[in-house]
């Protein structure tokens, strides 16, 4: 949360604790399958603290916003993207947060929680269809 101390890896580790790993996890997928990939730390406010973001040379690919012990995946999503995740193979309840997130000028933007690994798969599958859009 301190403005002037923008996070490193340990103290990364200390706020996510066992969901650091999983942190990891997503931002290697990212990295893997778009290795132009440019990230940055981004300080959002003392009501909202630091946020990571890994983008390309037009827009944000994926927002990482760490919590304590845990963290949130948020997207931006224009209409083709959309219509992709909530036809595709994806969790239900994803599906029902896409169609619920407000809609903006630069797209829909969402917000999903993480705690554990078990939406590492429909994640995965919402940074592909990112990328393909």
């Amino acid at each position: 949360m301190d403005k002037a101390q923008k996070p490193g890896s340990r103290e990364l580790q200390d706020a996510l604790g066992e969901t650091y790993g999983i942190w990891a996890e997503i931002r290697e997928y990212i990295i893997k399958n778009y290795p132009k990939g440019v990230e940055e730390w981004n300080y959002s406010g003392a009501k909202y603290g630091w946020s990571f973001r890994i983008k390309d040379s037009k827009r944000a690919i994926l927002y990482f916003l760490p919590r304590d012990k845990y963290f949130l995946v948020a997207f931006v999503y224009g209409q083709k993207a959309t219509d992709q995740a909530i036809t595709g193979n994806i969790s239900k309840e994803i599906k029902e947060l896409i169609k619920a997130a407000p809609v903006y000028a630069e797209g829909r933007g969402f917000r999903i929680q993480i705690t554990g690994n078990e939406t590492i798969p429909d994640i995965k599958k919402l940074i592909d269809i990112k990328l393909a859009n």
